[in-house]
């Protein structure tokens, strides 16, 4: 179950990851197979190539991209999700979802 996003948000991160930008969009989330995590920031990009590079920085595999129609993307929780909101400039939602406590699990 997702929630904490509106359709504005999810509008924009669609259009930005078709268009082949890496895009974020961060919201709660609750998944039992995820015990302690309420949050998720998806990193989408439909340039696979760019997707998989931009990933590298973060150590993250390819084989983890979620490869949903339209919108690849990578699902980021706990410390990657933070470093990599604050690397993107958007602090804002690090705040807004009440993240800093992540930074130092």
């Amino acid at each position: 179950m997702a929630f904490g996003t509106n359709r504005t948000e999810l509008r924009a991160w669609k259009e930005a990851v078709r268009a082949g930008e890496i895009a974020f969009l961060t919201h709660y989330w609750i998944d039992d197979r995820f015990p302690g995590c309420n949050t998720v920031t998806k990193v989408g990009c439909a340039d696979i190539d760019l997707l998989m590079e931009w990933g590298q920085t973060y150590g993250l595999k390819p084989e983890w991209i979620d490869y949903k129609k339209d919108y690849p993307h990578f699902d980021l929780f706990g410390k990657i999700e933070v470093e990599a909101l604050l690397d993107a400039g958007l602090a804002d939602r690090v705040e807004r979802f009440n993240l800093k406590k992540k930074i130092e699990e």
